[in-house]
């Protein structure tokens, strides 16, 4: 093996130099409760700025990053984030504007949100969109809130329940749905792809909405869809779509020519902004005539060449987050698709197809897939296969990471036994899919004790998954005392302390 993660037994930055005793209370702000008053400063670490530098680069070198390693995630498009998006994000004028600014001294800012809003709405075929919401689960529990809100001006909300999403769905499909007051009932697939007849007999007067993916998790381009539509809306419910995997189809088509009343976007799946690590993401909402009414405020009016903040929307479902969305990852997707242009959006789809229909029909000769071979943007392997040699696909994903290469999905969906499902945007080149397929194949036919004893070249090994579940580690003093017991050091290189590798 040739990847070799770094490893440093890196302390925090306030245990390279323990701070200094704490200093005095700052001087109290007028109008500030006393309870909320600080009690003495804050004992900050006095480092060079080269400790600091050195810090966060080892830190960097201990993980998988874009910029060095390939992610062939399915269902999660992890694309390289451009740096000019980067660079033009963290000039002063964006990076330091304050959301409770007057609207009158961010006209600059207002425009870049509406301009993206309209660039998102072509792309999309719906009429109004909304940067509010948070992340793409956020996006998507507000779209359900809307459709609870068209049902209950109906005067249908009591009735209508159920929500309904195929057995492909993402997790967060049924969770939303269930936060939402709704209950979430599954539909089967047929080779991949929603059952018409299984759906038809599943709608009724109770039917709220049907949640859907297109293309869906298999890589599928759903090819019922406008029969989909149909059956849904001819018994009076609304078509949600999930925009996870619009990556697949930008400047082919899009949700409204579908049929789908409301979307949600991720802008870091499509549109090559940061992934976000947990936060803060980027949510878009966009809605056809039925439910844009009932989008999140404030929404953003132009009128002449100005720009302002509209509350007065009555039939609104309100405001949703504080500020209005993640004005730096809505500017960086807005360079992406302005340094794109519209001829350049189509090819992103294509390239990504042909990326993903290449590196599936190489791998498919090695494990099964288990639907038809010409796919969209992802495509699904069984690594059934394995469990005659004693493995489990978790045991290849692992031995992967060996490689350089972080894990596929895995496990997902579970129509699929022993599930890896894989996804190489447009941003990856012919070079690196047949350096995972090389990857793949070394990994395939290395001895079963090797792909069960892996990751064994990174910063962290193989651990109790169990145990580490059992035994949360929650600071970095329980890593210290505890790491070692989990098997969280990794491998201990020769004179090293357990548990501090």
């Amino acid at each position: 093996m040739s990847y070799h993660q770094a490893r440093y037994d890196e302390p925090l930055l306030w245990e390279i130099e323990p701070p200094p005793e704490a200093p005095a209370a700052p001087e109290p702000i007028p109008g500030v409760p006393e309870r909320l008053r600080r009690r003495h400063g804050v004992r900050w670490p006095e480092l060079s700025e080269l400790e600091v530098i050195r810090h966060f680069t080892r830190l960097s070198q201990m993980n998988f990053g874009i910029d060095t390693n390939a992610y062939p995630l399915g269902s999660c498009t992890m694309k390289y984030n451009p740096k000019v998006s980067e660079l033009l994000a963290r000039r002063p004028g964006a990076a330091e504007a304050h959301p409770g600014q007057p609207e009158a001294t961010v006209q600059g800012s207002l425009e870049i949100l509406w301009r993206l809003e309209q660039a998102l709405g072509k792309i999309t075929g719906f009429e109004e969109v909304s940067l509010q919401p948070a992340a793409g689960a956020h996006g998507e529990f507000a779209a359900l809130l809307m459709i609870r809100a068209y049902l209950a001006e109906r005067g249908e909300l009591e009735r209508r329940t159920e929500v309904l999403l195929p057995d492909t769905a993402h997790g967060t499909n049924p969770a939303s749905a269930a936060m939402a007051g709704f209950t979430a009932r599954e539909i089967r697939s047929k080779d991949g792809c929603v059952d018409p007849a299984a759906l038809a007999a599943a709608v009724s007067d109770r039917t709220a909405a049907f949640m859907l993916t297109n293309p869906n998790t298999a890589g599928l381009f759903e090819p019922e869809i406008v029969e989909i539509a149909r059956t849904v809306h001819g018994a009076g419910g609304l078509l949600y779509y999930d925009g996870a995997n619009l990556n697949a189809i930008l400047g082919v088509t899009s949700p409204g020519r579908m049929g789908f009343d409301v979307a949600h976007l991720n802008l870091h799946k499509t549109f090559a902004t940061p992934h976000g690590g947990g936060g803060p993401g980027a949510g878009v909402l966009a809605a056809g005539p039925t439910l844009a009414p009932f989008l999140p405020v404030p929404r953003i009016v132009r009128r002449g060449r100005n720009f302002r903040l509209d509350y007065d929307r009555p039939r609104s479902i309100g405001k949703i987050k504080s500020g209005l969305g993640n004005f730096g990852l809505d500017l960086r997707a807005l360079v992406f698709l302005l340094s794109h242009g519209e001829s350049g959006i189509r090819r992103i789809s294509r390239r990504a197809v042909l990326n993903s229909n290449y590196l599936g029909q190489r791998l498919g000769t090695r494990l099964p897939r288990p639907f038809r071979p010409l796919v969209k943007h992802e495509f699904l392997l069984s690594g059934a296969p394995l469990k005659a040699r004693g493995l489990r696909t978790l045991d290849l994903a692992k031995r992967l990471l060996d490689e350089g290469i972080h894990a596929p999905t895995v496990y997902f969906p579970s129509l699929v036994e022993e599930a890896l499902m894989i996804e190489m945007p447009e941003t990856e080149s012919r070079r690196e899919l047949d350096l995972l397929v090389a990857a793949f194949e070394r990994a395939l036919g290395d001895t079963p004790e090797a792909l069960r004893a892996a990751p064994q070249s990174l910063a962290v090994g193989r651990i109790d998954e169990v145990a580490a579940a059992r035994h949360l580690l929650l600071s970095w003093k329980d890593l210290r005392e505890r790491g070692a017991v989990l098997g969280m050091a990794g491998p201990t290189p020769e004179g090293a302390t357990p548990g501090k590798t």
